[in-house]
Parts: structure tokens; C-alpha cells; sequence
């Protein structure tokens, strides 16, 4: 495995919690990924820190990294810099044969302290505290996997994946990272192409999903506390949601508090959709707030 000095700087964070910045964030741009189409001097130069006075993340509106995995398995992480936007990115790690990641809070801070990373022979590992370790096998038939938090209120969050047929399942997950055994949330889901989510979206502290059809209508499922029906029937949100081939769900990018969602559109423009916190109306009208990302073959 590689890793840059930078890399490590940055993965430093991801492998202890992170405590609250106090920097003064630069203004927000547009974070460029350095694609071999964009201009190195575009390069965005912003450094990723949350402004003063700005809402400090919790598990309801976490602050966690976007992270874009390459062809090749190199992976890069963008920190957001607390005014919708985010800073140059940092090269990690190669994960050669990495197929799907869900980054994760364990210890429910509001900061992302980890990542289950989904191999390409079914292997679930999770890369916690500078080490990487084996969760078990048999994840080959799940093709979606996230992270939306504690579902029940509980003291760690639950991984959520969706299988080929259609069924959402649960874990819970425990103290070092290992899984509990899983429970069926239901069939049906194979409808969408996405599922994703962190955080609430709605102003009561639950977690919320979103998840986008094959008409690319975007549908909110709320979340109801009670993990023997986690999900409130889901409410539309949306047509036109087809235009994105990638939804990805990090926390609060702006810092006021509520969680947002983040959209890559087929060019490689990445946009953002602030959160209201309200269920009738989840998100602001979209913001652009970077290019180049059509490099990456999974954002997480």
C-alpha cells in the first residue's frame, strides 16, 4: 500500500477523533479535483477548517470526508471547509481491490473516525485508528452500502446494505468495529439506483435515508427511532434527480448545523444541496461547488 506524507497528515484524523477546529476557514470555492484536464494553477488552495462561530458537528449533522476512489485504488479526501465547500485534496491510501466504502463515526462525536471498506472478493475490512482490519467475508451479494447512524438511538451507528434482491438489511455495530448479527428492514429496494445518508434531515436528531428511483425521483424515508421499523414511509421529494450518476451523503458541509447531500453530475460537476431541516422540503436549490470528479470511479 502507498501513502504520501500529506496522506498521512490527513488519515491521521481519520484514525482518532477529531477535535473541534478552530481555525478561521479561508473563503469557500470550488474544490477542482486534479484531473489531467484541469490546470494545476486552478487548483483550489483553500484549507479545509470549520469558521469561527460555526455549529460544532454532532451525530445528527456529522462533519465527515468525501472521499473519491480512483481506477487504479488510490484513494483522495477533500475536507470540507465549513462554508459549503472544500479544501485541495489529500492522497491517501491505494486499495487496489476496493469496491464499496461507507465511512463511519463509532464513537458518535460528529466526526468521522473511520471507514468498512467493501473488497472485490466479499471481504469487509474497516480502517480505523491508523490500521486495517478484517470484519468478516460474504459481502459480494450486497451491491449498496452506507452508514446513515443509530437508528434506534443507540450508542453506535448501524451499516446499512442492500442485496441483489432487493432487501435492505442492518447491522449493528459494536464498540471495536465488529457487526452484531444482521436483521431484514425489508424488500423492495432494488427500485432505486441510490440509496444514501447521514445524519438527519428532517430537525428531530433521527437519522434519515434518501433514495433515488430508476425515474430519478428522489424519495425521503424518515427515521423513526424504533429499530423494528426504522423508516417512516417514504415522502417525494423530487423529480430530475436522473442528471446525477452519484449521491453522496457527508454530514454538514456548510456548518449550520443541519446535514446536507452532495450530487455528481455525468460532466464531473459536483454539486451541493444544503439541508433545511425541514421533512417537506429537505434541501435548498443546488450549488456548484466543484469539478473534475468524473475520475473517480466511487465517492463515498
Amino acid at each position: 500500500m502507498k501513502r504520501s506524507s500529506r496522506g498521512r497528515r490527513v488519515l491521521a484524523r481519520v484514525a482518532t477523533v477529531a477535535t473541534s477546529v478552530a481555525l478561521a476557514a479561508t473563503a469557500a470555492g470550488t474544490a477542482v479535483a486534479d484531473s489531467p484536464a484541469a490546470s494545476r494553477s486552478a487548483k483550489n488552495s483553500a484549507v479545509g477548517a470549520v469558521a469561527a462561530g460555526a455549529h460544532k458537528p454532532t451525530p445528527a449533522a456529522p462533519s465527515y470526508f468525501l472521499s473519491g476512489i480512483l481506477p487504479s485504488g488510490q484513494m483522495y479526501v477533500y475536507t470540507a471547509d465549513g462554508k459549503g465547500g472544500f479544501g485541495a485534496r489529500s492522497g491517501a491510501y491505494v486499495w487496489k481491490h476496493f469496491k464499496y466504502g461507507a465511512s463511519i463515526d463509532l464513537e458518535m462525536t460528529g466526526y468521522q473516525d473511520g471507514a468498512y471498506h467493501v473488497m472485490d472478493d466479499g471481504t469487509l475490512n474497516l480502517w480505523r485508528h491508523g490500521e486495517l482490519k478484517r470484519v468478516g467475508g460474504g459481502w459480494s451479494p450486497y451491491d449498496s452500502v452506507f452508514v446513515p447512524g443509530a437508528l434506534g438511538g443507540v450508542k453506535h451507528p448501524d451499516l446499512l446494505a442492500r442485496d441483489k434482491q432487493g432487501v435492505l438489511w442492518r447491522w449493528q455495530t459494536r464498540t471495536d468495529g465488529s457487526l452484531a448479527p444482521r436483521t431484514q428492514i425489508g424488500g423492495g429496494w432494488n427500485q432505486y439506483s441510490q440509496i444514501t445518508g447521514i445524519g438527519d434531515l428532517t430537525g428531530d436528531t433521527k437519522p434519515d435515508i434518501v433514495a433515488r428511483d430508476k425515474q430519478g425521483v428522489l424519495w425521503l424515508y424518515k427515521g423513526t427511532g424504533d429499530l423494528r421499523k426504522p423508516f417512516a414511509p417514504r415522502v417525494r421529494i423530487g423529480g430530475g434527480w436522473n442528471q446525477f450518476n452519484k449521491l453522496v451523503a457527508t454530514g454538514d458541509v456548510d456548518a449550520d448545523g443541519r446535514s446536507d447531500l452532495i450530487a455528481r453530475d455525468t460532466r464531473g460537476d459536483l454539486y451541493l444541496y444544503k439541508g433545511t431541516g425541514n421533512a417537506a422540503a429537505p434541501f435548498r436549490a443546488k450549488a456548484k461547488i466543484g469539478y473534475g470528479f468524473q475520475q473517480y470511479r466511487d465517492l463515498f
